[in-house]
């Protein structure tokens, strides 16, 4: 069975149009299962998922993750029912709340009751993509008007997938998403939260058969491995030291009080190299893997053993041909 592979385009700094459709298009005709665009302060996600769509054919495409916060449910759903027309029904909605730092002081928009905001803003797209009159009476929304979108979507679902990471946040995305967009999961970490996961399905009366969870461990093909280990610790420090306290309280949960901490101290003293430097080398080398296309494979066969469906990858070999072939090497 062909592994599932996700890949994805960086929210940040410049980008190259073309070069991402080309990158794609390779995707597309060597198998791989998904492509996510993120987006935060960097390029807006959906008009390059709109370009992507024109330019390939089979592969998933979706948002990993855009926020609930920036445009309204309605909005939202506009985009992804016209998004699906255009990609002949390929499109993945992933979802995130974000946090105050991006909302409050990009945004301009009061961070509040975002697990609230997030089960009132899945109920209205998934109403939106069945063509019920939009007449509903929420906390946040209050929609009394009957809309429907004055075009017929494709489907009557597009899978969503959410990003979570508290408890809470956790059984309400297994009660409401098609797919757990997890974060930050060290190795040692899989089993435990995939079967808490798990837990929270059935709980809900769904199938764990019905529904995704995504590798967060990103599985990277290169020669340059310290490189690698590099831009994991810088990523992960990033995320614990300035993005407030959604991911140092995960890392706390999960049992590594003293390595967030530690990586708070060691910003605060010497910048993004402190905090990096500030975790350990184990540590790392469970948030990320990076060697040859052989160790890349048992990486993913590894995170498939332990119950994820799709696998994030990445490959720095840019000759077309080469990439083609590494990525059917991983797709098997």
């Amino acid at each position: 069975m062909a592994r599932k592979l996700s890949i994805g385009v960086n929210w940040a700094g410049n980008f190259d149009m073309d070069e991402i459709v080309d990158q794609a298009k390779i995707a597309d005709d060597s198998g791989v299962h998904a492509l996510n665009i993120a987006e935060a302060w960097g390029p807006d996600a959906l008009s390059m998922l709109a370009v992507v769509a024109r330019e390939t054919n089979n592969i998933q495409l979706g948002t990993s993750i855009i926020n609930i916060f920036s445009r309204t449910p309605g909005a939202l759903a506009q985009h992804f029912a016209t998004l699906d027309h255009i990609s002949n029904g390929r499109m993945i909605i992933g979802l995130g709340s974000s946090g105050p730092q991006v909302i409050e002081h990009f945004h301009g928009i009061k961070f509040s009751k975002p697990l609230t905001r997030m089960h009132e803003y899945v109920d209205i797209i998934n109403m939106l993509m069945r063509e019920e009159p939009l007449n509903y009476d929420g906390n946040i929304y209050q929609l009394s008007r009957g809309f429907t979108m004055r075009f017929t979507p494709l489907r009557d679902h597009i899978p969503i997938h959410i990003a979570s990471i508290t408890p809470k946040s956790l059984k309400q995305t297994a009660t409401i998403a098609d797919g757990w967009l997890p974060i930050h999961l060290p190795k040692e970490q899989w089993r435990p939260q995939i079967e808490a996961m798990t837990a929270n399905i059935e709980a809900a009366g769904r199938s764990r058969a019905d529904f995704v969870i995504r590798n967060p461990t990103g599985v990277r093909v290169t020669e340059d491995i310290e490189g690698a280990r590099q831009q994991v610790a810088g990523t992960t420090a990033f995320y614990i030291a300035r993005m407030g306290d959604f991911y140092y309280d995960h890392f706390q949960r999960m049992g590594y009080a003293d390595e967030a901490n530690a990586v708070r101290r060691g910003w605060e003293e010497g910048g993004p190299a402190g905090g990096a430097s500030a975790i350990p080398d184990e540590l790392v080398d469970q948030l990320g893997v990076a060697g040859s296309v052989e160790q890349c494979i048992e990486a993913i066969e590894e995170a498939e053993e332990a119950g994820f469906d799709w696998h994030s990858v990445s490959i720095d070999e840019r000759d077309p041909k080469k990439r083609a072939e590494i990525y059917r090497q991983l797709v098997g």
